[in-house]
């Protein structure tokens, strides 16, 4: 994990229904989810072997050992999980290298957190190296912290990550709203107890409660975000 959380930051948290915002990064704030795909796609064939279409929305939003542990069993692909982890990150960040496309409502998002001093976080599955190649293209100045997936014992769905971030912050995780893409994200916010937004990337996310789905970031604002938490909706 890494953290710039500055005073005032802290401070303007307390005594806030919202006390902080964390985000997924592939498939949420970057349109990243296909570069994955396409990434395990061209390794497996250099392997010998063709991926499926239909294990695509199993292995979207998952740490980088489920994923490629899976693909390794249903192919037979002859590899360790060490070498096919390198081999997935080495080709993913050859992609990503000139850039990263911001979803739809990102930027406008980020600025509007920032402006108003709201304490922001970076959370997701994606290996640290893989996460400080996406803050290069995004920004690091817009998150006072950020957890990647080779950082914390247990990754998403467990609900490490996003309580590791809420202690990052002194914030309580039910006053914390979280935007993630995908089930798994979904499953680890929730059961760390924060509020949820979800903007399905890939596969549907249907609505529950204290989560609530939309289109894309073009329909959250920071007013949004804090009536998620308070339940004034």
């Amino acid at each position: 994990m890494t953290s710039t959380v500055p005073a005032s930051l802290t401070r303007t948290a307390e005594g806030a229904a919202l006390q902080a915002v964390l985000l997924d990064m592939d498939g949420t704030l970057v349109d990243t989810e296909g570069f994955w795909w396409d990434a395990e796609v061209e390794v497996f064939a250099e392997l010998g072997h063709r991926l499926d279409e239909a294990w695509r929305d199993v292995v979207v939003g998952g740490p980088m050992t489920r994923s490629a542990g899976y693909l390794m069993d249903v192919t037979g692909a002859d590899v360790t999980l060490d070498e096919l982890t390198v081999l997935l990150n080495d080709r993913f960040e050859k992609r990503i290298g000139r850039g990263v496309p911001l979803m739809p409502g990102a930027a406008r998002l980020l600025a509007e957190l920032a402006r108003h001093e709201i304490p922001t976080a970076l959370v997701s599955a994606s290996h640290r190296r893989i996460i400080d190649r996406v803050l290069d293209s995004v920004g690091r100045h817009h998150f006072a912290l950020t957890v990647a997936g080779d950082e914390v014992i247990r990754t998403k769905p467990h609900p490490e990550p996003y309580l590791t971030a809420a202690s990052g912050f002194g914030a309580d995780p039910e006053c914390c709203a979280v935007i993630e893409d995908t089930a798994t994200g979904v499953a680890a916010a929730e059961a760390a107890g924060c509020r949820v937004v979800a903007v399905p990337s890939v596969a549907p996310i249907a609505p529950a409660s204290g989560r609530v789905v939309v289109r894309s970031l073009e329909e959250v604002d920071l007013d949004f975000l804090r009536r998620l938490v308070t339940g004034k909706r």
